[in-house]
């Protein structure tokens, strides 16, 4: 045995597993943190009804992002990037509570059956409704314009939360829709995301570990090439799930989040002019009224506004898992 070969060994795992936390690390800063100003913006486009500009293309979506910056300041892209983090954070506590305190399955094993399936659909409905008051906080902190915007602290989210439900805090319109009435178009917004994003990843995970599969049999698979296939094929994967459930979900999320949003008394930025603000006086009934309210004064595009900053968060997504690909594929063909 060569002296040298065991120490390879040893750089090569420590190299294996600073890469898989790399890449970990590179795909949730571009899901939680470089993809916040298209998340801003996109929600701002949703709840504009007055808009005669629907930002349906990423060509217009930069041109307003810019005018937003130049305007207002970095911070009008960027502000209630804390409360999502705290919104994660609650439903992933809330779940694992509720998981812990009930018999409803967390994972669904591979032995299941429509039983399992049903109490562990249940116990994210259950999440989605112990979150909503905080997502319906959030929402309005990644809104609300930077004009008139108070400097809130980072907890401000679950203040506003807490009060949305015990019925204090900031004074809203009698506009301001229960949240015994936002539940369902809450709940079934996130299943169902929840069941399109499962079986996509699913699928493609299977596809590209049985590709895998095949051209390791064929011995056509360079070292290189299966370290790769260890750590990309999820992310690829999730990428994947995430992007199909958001576009096909897209005119319920808007719905939802006017629903979210109407009687807060919260002013935005103009999205037709790139300054200036509006207020948000929406008067919907409730989910039905809603969906044909839009319907017949917007058109069915009016359920895409702001679609545009999908196109651009997603194809920012792809870039960073193509450059960190590029970056592991590098450091591995040096390493080997």
């Amino acid at each position: 045995m060569v002296p040298g070969e065991p120490m390879e060994l040893i750089k090569t795992e420590q190299l294996n597993r600073f890469a898989g936390f790399g890449i970990g690390l590179a795909s949730l800063f571009t899901e939680n943190v470089l993809a916040h100003p298209c998340i801003v913006l996109r929600r701002q486009c949703q709840v504009n009804y007055h808009a005669r500009h629907y930002h349906l293309t990423p060509f217009t979506v930069i041109n307003i992002m810019y005018s937003f910056n130049k305007t207002q300041g970095p911070r009008a892209l960027w502000k209630g990037m804390g409360s999502t983090f705290i919104v994660q954070g609650v439903t992933l506590g809330a779940e694992g509570i509720i998981s812990e305190f009930t018999p409803l399955p967390r994972e669904i094993s591979h032995k299941w059956n429509p039983k399992q399936i049903g109490e562990h659909l249940l116990l994210k409905s259950l999440t989605y409704i112990v979150a909503m008051p905080f997502y319906s906080a959030s929402l309005i902190e990644t809104v609300q314009s930077e004009i008139i915007r108070d400097n809130a602290g980072i907890l401000e989210c679950i203040k506003e939360g807490i009060g949305r439900v015990i019925g204090m805090g900031v004074p809203h319109s009698k506009r301001l829709l229960p949240l015994l009435s936002l539940v369902f178009p809450t709940v079934l917004h996130g299943v169902l995301h929840y069941i399109i994003s499962s079986i996509i990843q699913k699928i493609i995970l299977l596809v590209l570990k049985r590709k895998a599969y095949n051209s390791h049999l064929a011995e056509s698979t360079s070292p290189v090439q299966s370290m790769l296939d260890a750590y990309f094929p999820e992310l690829i994967a999730n990428f994947a799930a995430s992007l199909c459930s958001d576009v096909i979900l897209y005119p319920l999320e808007t719905v939802l989040h006017r629903l979210h949003i109407q009687g807060t008394r919260t002013i935005i930025d103009n999205t037709d002019l790139g300054y200036e603000v509006l207020p948000i006086n929406t008067q919907y009934e409730g989910m039905r009224d809603c969906i044909n309210t839009i319907r017949q004064e917007e058109g069915m595009l009016g359920f895409y506004k702001g679609f545009g900053a999908v196109v651009i968060q997603y194809t920012l997504h792809a870039a960073v898992l193509q450059i960190t690909k590029i970056i592991y594929s590098t450091l591995l063909q040096n390493s080997v």
